[in-house]
């Protein structure tokens, strides 16, 4: 009889090991689905071996320890029924009563939750497929799957976990581990939930996204989407710090200790949200300023040069004015009274001013460039006395306090105003395709000059590039065995090399055509 009263105790050891084992296992299982633990996976299944082994540990210790305690019962003549009987008769009445209520209250809502979590996944399923069917063109379907799951997953975890804290009310737990635990549930809920957020925000910004696209055309607004859409990934990231924020918020309010900190959370929101509009209210004024000032189709070609002068200069001042309000409102989030900084900063601008002559000279001089029309966006100019050398390329920017020049060999040149020295500009109305060609002293002059006057006549016709048909200069040089003979053309700015490189070849085929050659090299 002794040895079953002992195998009995060790089996309901082993039972109450086994039953907490598995709900060890169930815990880690829905932490390893969780986001936030993907990344350390690894450390969660070792963390998860320490504790089963501490289990088993802990269950052979108390096993060994009742054979230990049963051996010596016997060894000292004790009836172990008996005294087994007397140590059960010792506990009280009422808390068998206790007992098995809090049994049958947990068994009943173990299986309420069993239905409920039935219920719930059904219905989820059922939601999925109907979002799903409803726009397929909006999002794919993985994405409203990987929501769903992780929305199923929260749901279910999230009723027995709340199972869980209940059972411990009904077997007198007390309270103190009763609201800590709550404390668990209502952490884990808020992280899951706002982790759930990331998918739902995917979802939408993606249906949206595809949407717009969709029914963009030249007649809604719409169609400023294409030119805002840039603006997506940085919501995204400045949504995910705002949600991160906001969970770190509500667990700190949950925790007595650290509480008081929680006020924290809603400055930074502000402060993500004051960055994000800025950013948002640069990017529509710069687009408010192009739709205003290139938006005309009965503009003429300067017009357009000079509004595109203009534009970079009204874009770059209307982002310092609204990054400087951006910085106001930061201060005075953070509690700073912006108003001695403003102060101090402009006596330090003031005495900056009085010595930065080589700022004050390059802000002048890019007033009286911008004044005077000495060029615009899109000219080709060269630019003198650069630090004792000429830089030449085309005109990209022009700033109140440098200009940048794209060289013909890719090269993105920033010049100081101050320092553009004398300007010779290749832009202005027109410019003329010079070319020369070598011809024998033997030639028929008049011959050639009726060839090139057809090959001027047929570029004027062939393209827009061209104003006026190629002119003959005349000879331009006696050489020892050639004559020199020069001609121009009148073409658009900026088009002047492509007319030169396109004329020679046309001259090159129309000489070979009539058999007159054209001299290679001097002869001994």
């Amino acid at each position: 009889m002794a040895i079953f009263i002992t195998l009995a105790e060790i089996s309901l050891v082993v039972l109450v090991f086994s039953l907490v084992n598995w709900l060890v296992s169930k815990i880690f299982k829905q932490l390893m689905k969780i986001p936030l633990f993907t990344n350390g996976i690894g450390n969660v299944k070792i963390l998860r071996r320490n504790i089963r082994g501490f289990l088993l540990l802990a269950c052979l210790i108390l096993c060994l320890s009742i054979v230990g305690i049963n051996s010596f019962l016997l060894y000292r003549g004790e009836n172990l029924q008996q005294y087994t009987l007397s140590l059960i008769r010792r506990i009280p009445l009422e808390f068998w009563i206790n007992l098995g209520i809090g049994s049958i209250q947990s068994f009943g809502i173990v299986i309420l939750a069993a239905l409920l979590t039935i219920i719930a996944e059904n219905l989820l399923s059922f939601t999925s497929t109907c979002a799903k069917n409803w726009e397929k063109s909006t999002a794919d379907d993985d994405s409203i799957d990987a929501f769903f799951a992780s929305f199923t997953r929260i749901i279910t975890t999230g009723i027995w976990l709340l199972t869980l804290v209940w059972c411990t009310q009904f077997f007198q737990v007390p309270e103190a581990i009763t609201q800590y635990l709550f404390v668990l549930l209502r952490i884990y809920l808020i992280i899951a939930m706002g982790l759930l957020i990331f998918k739902l925000v995917a979802v939408i910004i993606g249906s949206l996204d595809i949407l717009s696209v969709k029914y963009s055309s030249p007649n809604n607004l719409l169609r400023f989407y294409d030119r805002l859409r840039n603006l997506i990934p940085f919501f995204k990231r400045c949504l995910e710090a705002t949600i991160y924020v906001f969970i770190v918020t509500l667990v700190v309010q949950q925790i007595e200790l650290i509480a008081n900190l929680a006020s924290w959370g809603s400055r930074i929101i502000q402060l993500i949200a004051i960055i994000f509009i800025s950013h948002v209210f640069v990017e529509l004024a710069h687009l408010g300023v192009e739709e205003f000032l290139l938006n005309n189709p009965k503009m003429s070609e300067l017009q357009m040069q000079r509004r595109q002068t203009i534009i970079p200069l009204v874009q770059s001042s209307t982002k310092y004015i609204i990054y400087f309000g951006s910085g106001i409102f930061i201060l005075e989030i953070i509690n700073i009274d912006p108003t001695p900084i403003l102060a101090a900063a402009g006596l330090v601008g003031l005495a900056a001013s009085l010595g930065a002559q080589n700022l004050v000279n390059d802000l002048v001089s890019g007033f009286f460039i911008l004044f005077e029309n000495y060029y615009l966006v899109g000219d080709y100019i060269v630019a003198g006395n650069v630090e004792e050398r000429e830089v030449e390329g085309f005109v990209e920017a022009i700033e109140l306090r440098t200009t940048r020049l794209r060289h013909p060999n890719g090269q993105l040149q920033i010049i100081r105003n101050g320092n553009m020295g004398s300007i010779i500009n290749y832009s202005k109305n027109y410019i003329y395709a010079m070319v020369e060609v070598r011809l024998t002293y033997d030639v028929e002059l008049e011959r050639v000059y009726q060839i090139i006057e057809f090959i001027g006549q047929q570029l004027k016709a062939d393209y827009p590039e061209v104003l006026e048909p190629t002119q003959v200069d005349g000879i331009e040089e006696f050489g020892e065995y050639y004559l020199l003979l020069g001609m121009r053309t009148k073409v658009k700015p900026g088009n002047n090399l492509y007319i030169e490189r396109l004329l020679r070849k046309m001259l090159k085929d129309a000489l070979y055509q009539e058999g007159i050659q054209i001299p290679i090299r001097i002869a001994e």
